[in-house]
């Protein structure tokens, strides 16, 4: 799976959101990739369709079908919201299909789809940031997709583009060979995690006998060995157009596009080869004892899975409800049984429902000192008894609700769209799957609950797994100042192919950027001082808020680091007039969503709705805010999740390497360097967090945004959201002024250092290379985001990408970025490698940043960079989390509305001596630190 653009930061959260997508249960536990909320014209302007009151959705309305003479499905559906378009081409095969011996040929293939074609002998991933297109590509069980969002007028590009490398791959031994070593290196990564380990287990002892119980993106020893003829075989057999579904949703006319795809694809041959795939239902193995797993590791972990049908079955949808009713929030059952006795610290499932079969999975988090065999009892007999006492129609009607919010709520953004169609098509023959799965869904009642799960959730039916982590000494870290790796890298001379080389194999495309026409929010500021900013649209039934509130870790005493986060968690956990359970059961009840992330600098809050309940959002938001009570119980529960939360951080490279991080270059009186420790969270108390609270949430040091569906007119004040909201937060009153943090001046260090915290049993390293740098209000911003773009922007386009990455192969994913905040910055690389190959791996990045600081970029490299940075910026805003998101942090930044509309023109401005000035000032290669977490990477050199 390839992370490119705005996914390379999050690996796995991508994968879950991925394998979210292609179950039939909507994208129920993730985040969303959404669409942009601006007033829209055209008789297709609405692309999600909801009577009030009653959830009635079509999801597949002005959708066209087309099927060419070769066989390819063609799935077309204008959405006029943004000038946007999503071009996805999903293949009909996956790691379902795989013999044993070749686990991996899939997902393998799916990364040479990047290493070019033969017309076109270049990194892809650089001809689709040079068209400024967000592209990505995943492995899944049944399908394999390629799927790109850029700008309207990159339309035809992005469709030649895919029929190139649909008949065009070029494959070799030699590129084979490269990529074979970022593929390693990903599953290396999957390996790094326990919940990874033991559900691999598990799905392999439910289906000894077929690929589902394959890893999707293979395993090392299966991969080490494929050969260039087994790839090529897979391709010519698979890669075809009646093997095909091309799915175009966005800004475009449907007839003259069709005529295009014609023209693109039409020449295409279908298979020569056979190619059936199987339908039949598969057998499941049950195992009569838990398997366990005894491994390095934190936390104790139990993993369930219970069998289920095909997706096409009709209890499909009933397991879907079962779902919410079990793991659908706080009010939900398993949630009551297991976390809040103090049994687990989260409890989380999904029901994946595939082709040939399907299964549910649950997993616990349990607490250190409990038994898994306890654990599992007690899930059994909590299921049975639900059985026997049935569930309330009231429960069934609000799993049923969140489940139907779930999908209105993240099917808003064109990409999701066309993937929602796409994986119908494919799994089920018909691309109004959802839309039928819904209608079913509405029809469930309390005794088909009963029914499906008498029938399916029963004891001997289900396999179970057990994690339980070794006995491990703590990270031990190992410092050297002023160490020179043993290992340099001849380099080439920048990128593999230059930005003139790259332009030259894109097909024929204007590069202008439509001038943004984006609508700037209404900006109220309360006499209590809360600023609010409003931006209303009615192409989606549906409401996005974002907030913040200036209440972040860096106003955590040294001693009790983790106060800001217990306060943020706490805060739905009861206010002077609704528990716990009330305040989920009245969001559950219209499928709401509301959440607070504590971050460095701030809170941030997230919410989203449909239209019709912004008034139970506002409400929910405004009471926990003002009236949160803190009750011991719910506190105490909190703590202890954080404490196990802890402990996962503390096996998880990454984090540790951030952790070590950011200690290292940000001294112990700075706001910023201390991390919560089990000690810090047992020495807060109650008092403590009451008084944070009433600190610093404050309506002054609060920001809010709504972007969506809501009434703007004045003349309706009763109902307008500026009336909603002054009637929920004009009563909001603190006293005196909002505490003043300041931040002590860093300098950074004359000489670099490396350090490794040595973690138990991983087979990935992650590394953390960087320094303190500029603050957001720097005036060399925009400078600097251009020349992030060119050194590391993209895990596969940029300086680092093409030559770690791509060139090179050590590394999965390598990217660096500009962490500018409100009153410091940092410049960061971080990548994840093998740890034989990590030496090898910072010396490139170290010479790359040399060659950058002393020689410069091109001017095309600035030109590229420039229209790539405009294209994604253009893109994020067509999504409300980002588009609302970034109304927020331009305020907080201090920056004026405007800045929606004008952060364009000013990288446009953006000139190569200012670029070229930026690396002078901005890249230190001496004075960089790195910290490298995983194995003993160093221990090898101190000899």
């Amino acid at each position: 799976m390839f992370v490119i653009s705005v996914f390379h930061r999050y690996r796995v959260p991508l994968l879950l959101f991925i394998l979210s997508i292609i179950t039939a249960v909507l994208l129920q536990h993730t985040s969303s990739i959404s669409q942009k909320l601006v007033k829209t014209n055209g008789e297709h302007s609405q692309q999600i369709f909801v009577g009030k009151k009653t959830n009635n959705l079509t999801l597949a309305k002005n959708i066209q079908k087309t099927i060419l003479e070769n066989g390819l499905t063609v799935l077309t559906k204008e959405v006029h919201n943004a000038p946007v378009v999503t071009v996805q081409v999903w293949y009909k095969v996956g790691s379902g299909n795989e013999e044993p011996g070749v686990n991996g040929v899939a997902h393998q293939l799916e990364h040479m789809m990047f290493k070019g074609t033969k017309n076109r002998p270049v990194q892809f991933g650089q001809l689709f940031s040079a068209l400024g297109s967000d592209s990505n590509a995943f492995t899944s069980y049944d399908q394999t997709a390629y799927y790109n969002t850029a700008e309207r007028d990159k339309l035809k590009a992005l469709l030649v583009l895919e029929a190139d490398r649909m008949q065009n791959l070029l494959l070799d031994n030699n590129q084979l060979a490269s990529e074979k070593r970022v593929v390693i290196s990903e599953l290396q990564g999957y390996e790094n995690s326990p919940a990874y380990r033991i559900r691999r287990a598990v799905i392999q002892s439910v289906f000894p006998d077929h690929a589902y119980g394959f890893p999707t993106a293979g395993t090392q020893a299966d991969v080490e060995k494929l050969t260039i003829e087994q790839v090529r075989e897979y391709y010519q057999k698979f890669y075809n157009p009646d093997h095909a579904v091309l799915t175009i949703v966005g800004d475009f006319q449907t007839q003259p596009t069709l005529e295009t795809v014609k023209e693109v694809f039409g020449k295409i041959p279908k298979s020569q080869k056979s190619s059936h795939l199987s339908t039949s239902p598969l057998p499941h193995h049950f195992s009569s004892s838990p398997i366990i797993l005894r491994e390095p590791g934190a936390g104790k972990l139990l993993q369930l899975i219970y069998p289920v049908p095909d997706l096409t079955h009709p209890d499909i949808p009933r397991l879907g409800v079962i779902d919410y009713v079990l793991t659908g929030g706080k009010n939900s059952y398993l949630y009551k049984v297991l976390v809040e006795s103090g049994l687990a610290t989260d409890v989380s499932a999904r029901l994946v429902t595939l082709r040939q079969s399907g299964w549910y999975h649950v997993l616990v988090t349990t607490v250190a000192n409990q038994e898994l065999s306890k654990i599992d009892q007690v899930i059994k007999s909590a299921i049975a008894n639900l059985a026997k006492t049935s569930v309330t129609p009231e429960q069934v009607e609000n799993a049923k609700t969140q489940l139907i919010a779930s999908v209105i709520l993240n099917s808003r953004d064109i990409t999701s769209q066309a993937m929602q169609l796409a994986n119908d098509e494919l799994t089920s023959g018909d691309y109004r799957y959802t839309e039928r799965y819904l209608e079913n869904v509405r029809k469930v009642k309390s005794a088909d609950i009963i029914a499906v799960i008498d029938k399916y959730l029963k004891p001997e039916t289900r396999t179970v797994g057990f994690f339980e982590p070794d006995e491990q000494k703590s990270p031990k870290a190992v410092n050297h100042q002023n160490y020179t790796p043993a290992t340099q890298e001849n380099l080439t001379s920048g990128v593999s192919l230059t930005a003139a080389e790259v332009r030259n194999y894109l097909p024929s495309v204007s590069f202008s950027t439509d001038t943004s026409t984006q609508s700037i929010p209404h900006k109220l500021t309360l006499v209590n001082g809360l600023q609010v900013l409003l931006l209303p649209d009615q192409s989606s039934p549906t409401v996005t808020l974002s907030g913040y509130i200036k209440a972040g870790k860096e106003f955590d005493p040294h001693d009790k680091a983790g106060l800001a986060a217990l306060v943020a968690d706490n805060l739905m956990n009861g206010t002077k007039t609704k528990d716990t359970l009330d305040i989920a059961k009245v969001l559950a009840a219209r499928g709401v969503s509301l959440d607070f992330t504590t971050q460095r600098q701030g809170v941030l809050i997230r919410g989203k709705s449909l239209a019709e309940d912004l008034p139970i959002l506002l409400e929910t938001l405004a009471d926990v805010i003002k009236n949160s009570t803190f009750n011991a119980g719910d506190l105490e529960l909190t703590r202890q999740q954080a404490l196990s939360e802890v402990d996962i951080e503390l096996d998880d490279p990454d984090e540790v390497a951030n952790r070590t991080f950011i200690q290292s270059i940000y001294p112990p009186n700075h706001p910023l360097h201390s991390f919560a420790t089990k000690e810090s969270l047992q020495k807060i108390t109650r008092e403590d967090v009451i008084a944070f609270k009433s600190q610093h949430y404050r309506p002054d040091t609060t920001i809010l945004a709504l972007v969506g569906d809501f009434d703007f007119d004045k003349l309706r004040t009763d109902k307008s959201a500026i009336s909603l909201i002054k009637t929920q937060f004009s009563d909001w009153q603190v006293s005196g002024n909002p505490p003043i943090l300041k931040y002590p001046q860093v300098v950074i260090q004359d000489q670099g250092m490396r350090i490794n915290p040595v973690l138990p049993g991983k087979a990935q390293a992650v590394t953390y290379m960087g320094y303190t740098s500029i603050k957001r209000e720097d005036a060399r911003f925009y400078q600097a985001l251009v020349l992030n773009q060119i050194l590391g922007g993209d895990t596969l386009s940029s300086r680092l990408g093409a030559e770690v990455r791509d060139r090179l192969g050590l590394t999965y994913g390598i990217y660096s970025n500009f962490q500018t905040g409100r009153n410091v910055g940092t410049f960061l690389i971080e990548m994840q490698t093998n740890p034989e190959d990590t030496n090898k791996a910072i010396a490139s990045t170290r010479k790359l940043l040399n060659q950058l600081h002393q020689q410069g970029v091109t001017q095309l490299e600035v030109e590229t960079a420039k229209h790539t940075l405009i294209s994604n910026y253009n893109i994020s805003l067509a999504k409300p989390e980002e588009l609302t998101d970034t109304i927020v942090m331009n305020q907080v930044y201090g920056l004026k509305p405007i800045e929606l509309r004008s952060f364009a023109q000013k990288i446009q401005k953006v000139t190569q001596t200012e670029v070229n000035q930026a690396a002078r000032e901005l890249i230190h290669p001496d004075q960089i630190v790195v910290v490298t977490a995983g194995s003993a990477i160093m221990a090898e050199h101190r000899k």
